[in-house]
């Protein structure tokens, strides 16, 4: 009678006990389901902040003692070609929009006008009664009664740092639409080619289903008590998706390899299925919630949340993998079986002949792919990063035409001004004359003072505040002013961001490749393996990323994506992209070692490993690559510019790890180093637990 190990007996009790179970997800999955749709307008488009930063001290005080006219003020820009400031048309244009402000109760009134030199362009600016989410909230109500007072004459937009979020959101919200609508029917052609059964090809997109939409119930509970990123819900459907479909797809096609062994005996199978590629798939989802962690790290609001947020939704989906999926499987996995339905064998000639194809010039095949993906990461020796700038947004947006009316009246610094705050202590007409005198600055605005004795000064730079001349700037006036005095608006803002993550960057890196040298040493109880998958990962994390840089940064991929290049990487794209993409590279590493590590302990053959691991795992690795493949690239055609770089990045990463990592280097390298790839010091091996994939 065959024993199994605590995974499978877990598996085979979820399968004895399947009604309770599939019950069990029904409820979860439907009772948390109602709440899912709300959760899209229940998240924030702000939360881009750094904790403890000058910056957010600066808002922080101008909220309190300034009326609220931070950079998170709402603002309205009146512009006409032919009228001036002093024409009753225009000055019916002013009053409209004070009256739109004046129904907001979330906003203060309106500050004196400002001006531009011509006479043509007048800037209204309304301070903020509420936090940066609430600030989006009241911008997105307001948008539309501002954008229907422009007619053929006068132009009227709302912009500012909420408008901006208020719109980003809207444009974002289309793009997850698009990429929806084109996700699932390609994910469900993808898996029914892979499976060649309707009954196999359902129960990925079921679960991932289940455990997507449970967790989306989770988070909208959780915006009850504190903010989350509107990019929490992008990343967890997009990482939940394709994760969720990979675990059911190694799980389903090991599945239909046990019950082609052991026809008449369900529980076998599963049990074999839930030892070998459960196993599998938990220490995958436990590095996958490693390498996220390890995000939270950044004291960054906005990131904080979208780590968790990814967190909590692979959790589901791992939960879904390791409970529900063995509920379900059973022998009408092969019902409807498509004309190219294979029998369900588990090992695939196809690839078997492929390794032995390795084999013979294994030393070459590792060079040549290794010098490939160096070469692909070339660009990252001239990688540039920076916030986001107003080009993310659609020309015909609010918020960017108010932001280029701006720009082209007040000079380039116009649309971000610098906020100073000066103690009692310090003298503002001192910090005013530093300030003037410094270079890159255009103007400064008188000082205004507080109840307490503070005061406010306001300077515009003479350069773009998405630019690094600008935040060059914030550090030179920071070293020349006295110390106690805070610079912020929304450039020192930005220019925080950008510094916090360059320095938090290798931080996280070093602790998400130490971590999951420790796990994979921990599954696969070998040192060089160990090694190898970490810095495997790195190879196409690299060479994804330098292609990255490639697309966005020097824009070669901008006509045919349909964006506007910056000149550089989004500045959290580094660290968090990595992250992510190595949580997805780890995914490959750990499906084909843990199969490489069942055949050598099956027959000590470190040849035989290399080519069984092939041969059991190549088909549902080039699967599972193929859906992850669909699901980036389709939110990097429809998304926003960031969703943009992400989609493209990680799909890029995908493709790399999973065609040329997993099925040519790794396989090359095991048949180079043979048996010392499996070596573990006994030091070790009397620490670590007794971890076995063999069945």
């Amino acid at each position: 009678m065959q024993t199994f190990g605590f995974l499978g007996n877990f598996g085979r009790a979820a399968r004895s006990h399947r009604l309770a179970v599939i019950m069990s997800w029904v409820i979860l999955a439907v009772g948390l389901g109602f709440l899912a749709p709300r959760l899209e307008g229940a998240l924030s488009g702000a939360m881009w902040e750094v904790n403890g930063s000058d910056s957010l001290a600066a808002r922080q005080t101008i909220e309190q003692e300034f009326g609220g006219f931070s950079s998170q003020s709402a603002v309205v820009v009146v512009h006409s070609e032919d009228l001036t400031a002093d024409d009753p048309l225009f000055q019916s244009k002013m009053d409209a929009a004070a009256a739109v402000f004046e129904t907001e109760s979330a906003l203060t009134p309106m500050a004196p006008a400002q001006v531009s030199q011509d006479g043509h362009t007048v800037m209204l600016q309304a301070g903020s009664l509420v936090n940066p989410t609430e600030s989006v909230r009241a911008a997105e109500r307001v948008s539309d009664s501002i954008g229907e007072l422009s007619d053929d004459q006068v132009t009227v937009a709302l912009t500012g740092s909420p408008a901006f979020w208020a719109d980003f959101n809207a444009v974002n919200k289309e793009g997850m639409m698009k990429a929806e609508l084109l996700t699932w029917p390609v994910t469900a052609i993808i898996l029914v080619l892979a499976f060649g059964t309707l009954a196999a090809a359902g129960l990925p997109l079921l679960l991932t289903a289940a455990g997507l939409v449970s967790s989306m119930g989770i988070l909208y509970l959780i915006t009850r008590y504190t903010d989350l990123s509107i990019w929490t819900l992008n990343f967890a459907m997009m990482f939940a998706l394709a994760l969720g479909i990979d675990y059911a797809l190694f799980i389903v096609s090991r599945f239909r390899g046990a019950l082609h062994t052991t026809p008449d005996d369900v529980d076998t199978a599963v049990g074999v299925t839930m030892d070998t590629a459960g196993k599998a798939v938990l220490f995958s989802g436990l590095t996958v919630l490693i390498s996220l962690s390890a995000i939270l790290l950044v004291p960054i609001p906005a990131f904080r949340s979208m780590a968790a947020g990814m967190m909590l939704s692979v959790g589901f989906v791992l939960a879904a993998a390791l409970t529900l999926l063995p509920a379900l499987l059973g022998p009408g996995i092969n019902r409807f079986a498509l004309p190219w339905h294979s029998v369900g064998e588990h090992r695939s000639p196809f690839w078997g002949r492929f390794a032995q194809r390795i084999q013979k010039h294994a030393a070459i095949y590792a060079i040549g792919t290794t010098a490939l993906l160096l070469l692909l990461a070339s660009p990252l020796l001239n990688l540039k990063t920076g916030m986001p700038s107003i080009s993310v947004l659609p020309e015909d947006r609010q918020a960017r035409v108010g932001y280029d009316l701006l720009a082209s009246s007040f000079g380039p610094g116009g649309p971000g001004p610098l906020q100073i705050v000066i103690p009692p202590s310090i003298s503002a007409e001192e910090v005013s004359q530093v300030v003037a005198a410094t270079p890159g600055i255009a103007a400064v605005f008188p000082a205004q003072t507080s109840a307490n004795g503070s005061a406010l000064v306001t300077a515009i730079a003479t350069t773009d505040p998405s630019s690094k001349e600008s935040s060059a700037l914030v550090s030179t006036l920071r070293d020349e002013l006295p110390a106690g005095v805070l610079v912020g608006g929304p450039v020192a803002e930005n220019h925080d961001l950008d510094q916090m993550l360059r320095a938090r960057a290798p931080i996280v890196i070093g602790v998400v490749l130490a971590l999951g040298f420790v796990l994979l040493l921990f599954a696969l109880q070998a040192v060089f393996i160990a090694a190898a998958g970490v810095l495997f990962n790195l190879l196409s994390v690299g060479a994804a990323f330098g292609v990255g840089a490639l697309a966005f940064q020097h824009g070669w991929a901008a006509g045919p994506m349909g964006f506007e290049s910056q000149g550089y990487l989004t500045s959290w794209a580094p660290l968090f992209f990595f992250a992510l993409v190595f949580a997805i590279s780890m995914d490959y590493t750990v499906f084909l070692l843990a199969s490489a590590r069942e055949h050598f302990e099956l027959s000590n053959d470190p040849n035989e490993a290399a080519e069984g691991a092939l041969a059991h795992t190549g088909r549902p690795i080039v699967a599972a690559a193929g859906v992850m493949i669909a699901v980036f690239f389709t939110f990097a055609i429809a998304g926003t510019l960031p969703m943009k770089e992400m989609g493209l990045i990680l799909g890029t990463a995908v493709l790399l790890d999973a065609f040329l990592v997993r099925l040519i280097l790794v396989p090359a390298v095991l048949y180079v180093v043979g048996s010392k790839a499996w070596w573990l010091p006994k030091f070790i091996d009397r620490v670590l637990p007794d971890i076995r994939f063999a069945h």
